[in-house]
C-alpha cells in the first residue's frame, strides 16, 4: 500500500451529538493503540451498540470509513476484521498528542509567535477548508487573509502540513511582536469571551461525572462511554482555543479547571473502559481480546506510551 500523506486521509469531520464513525476510529485510538492486529467488525457493531448506535448504523460506518480509506479490511475467512491504515493512526496520533498536552500548566511558552502566510491559487481552492481546518486544530486564526498565528504552534507540524497538502507558496516565521494596530493584534483574532463560557459549560456539564469517577461509583460500561463523550468534547475544546500563555489570558481563566475535569475522567475511566472493550472482543475473537489496552494523558505525550495498560 501507498505511503498516505495528510492529504490523503479523509477524515469525518466533526459534529454535535454521537457520530459513529468518530466513535469507531476513538476505539481505536484508546483502546487498540500499538497493536497490528485489525479488529473484528462484529466486535466494532457491539461495541458502538453500547453508545446507543444500532447495528444497521454502525456496519454502515464501518463500510464509510473503509471507502474513504481510513480503515482496510481483512478477511479472515467468512468474517471481516478492520484496522486503521496507517496514514489514519499517524494523524491520529498526533491528533492524541496535541489534545493530551494542551493545558498543561506548566507548559513553557518561549514568547516567540508562529507566523503563517499562504497562498492558495483557484485551481486548488477544495483545500482551503482542509487547510483552515487543520491550521485552526494546530492553535492558529487568520489575522488577515492568507495570514495566521498561534502562540504555540508546532512549527514542524505546521510545515508538514503545508507540503502535504500541496500548498504551492508558504511561508512559516517564528518571530516576536513588536508592534500591533487594530485587527493586526492576533489577539482580538480569537473570542475570548466564548472561548472561557465553552470552558464553564464543560465544567459543569462533567463536574458531577468526575466528582463520581474519584468516588469509584462508575462501572465498566459508563465508563467507556463516558470517556469517549468526554475526550470528543475536549477535542472540540482544542479546536477553538489558541492555549494563550497565562500573562496574556483573563484572570481566573477557566481552562485550567477544565482540563483536571478531563484528566480525571479520561485518566481514572482508561483501566473500567478497557476491560468492557475486553469483554466485548473476547465474545468474537478471544484471542484477540488481551490485546486491548487504555491510554492516559501521560502515556499520549511519551513516544513508548502508545497501548500502555496500568
Amino acid at each position: 500500500m501507498n505511503a498516505q500523506t495528510l492529504a490523503d486521509v479523509d477524515l469525518p469531520r466533526a459534529q454535535v451529538g454521537a457520530n459513529p464513525q468518530h466513535l469507531i476510529l476513538g476505539l481505536f485510538t484508546d483502546h487498540w493503540s500499538a497493536t497490528g492486529e485489525p479488529l473484528p467488525s462484529a466486535a466494532l457493531v457491539v461495541l458502538l451498540g453500547d453508545f446507543g448506535i444500532t447495528p444497521v448504523s454502525a456496519r454502515a460506518a464501518i463500510g464509510r470509513l473503509a471507502r474513504r480509506g481510513v480503515l482496510e479490511a481483512d478477511k479472515r475467512g467468512r468474517r471481516t476484521y478492520y484496522r486503521m491504515t496507517p496514514g489514519t493512526a499517524r494523524v491520529l496520533e498526533q491528533t492524541q498528542r496535541r489534545m493530551m498536552e494542551f493545558g498543561a500548566p506548566d507548559r513553557p511558552w518561549d514568547g516567540l509567535w508562529t507566523t503563517v502566510v499562504f497562498s492558495v491559487p483557484d485551481e486548488q481552492r477544495d483545500l482551503r477548508h482542509v487547510i483552515r481546518q487543520r491550521l485552526r486544530f494546530l492553535g492558529y486564526a487568520a489575522v488577515f487573509d492568507g495570514v495566521w498565528m498561534s502562540p504555540r504552534a508546532d512549527h514542524e507540524q505546521t510545515a508538514e502540513l503545508l507540503e502535504s497538502v500541496g500548498v504551492r507558496s508558504a511561508t512559516v516565521l517564528r518571530s516576536t511582536l513588536t508592534h500591533t494596530q487594530g485587527d493586526g493584534d492576533p489577539l482580538t483574532a480569537w473570542d475570548l469571551d466564548a472561548i472561557g463560557a465553552a470552558y464553564t459549560g464543560f465544567i459543569s456539564r462533567y463536574g458531577d461525572l468526575a466528582s463520581r469517577t474519584a468516588a469509584g461509583q462508575v462501572g465498566s460500561a459508563e465508563a467507556l462511554t463516558a470517556r469517549i463523550e468526554v475526550k470528543e468534547e475536549w477535542l472540540r475544546m482544542v479546536s477553538t482555543d489558541p492555549e494563550l500563555p497565562a500573562n496574556l489570558l483573563p484572570g481566573d481563566w477557566p481552562g485550567h479547571r477544565a482540563r483536571a475535569v478531563f484528566v480525571q475522567i479520561y485518566d481514572t475511566l482508561g483501566p473500567l473502559a478497557e476491560v468492557r472493550v475486553r469483554q466485548i472482543i473476547a465474545e468474537q475473537d478471544p484471542d484477540l481480546a488481551g490485546q486491548a489496552n487504555h491510554r492516559t494523558t501521560a502515556h499520549a505525550t511519551s513516544p513508548q506510551g502508545a497501548g500502555t495498560t496500568d
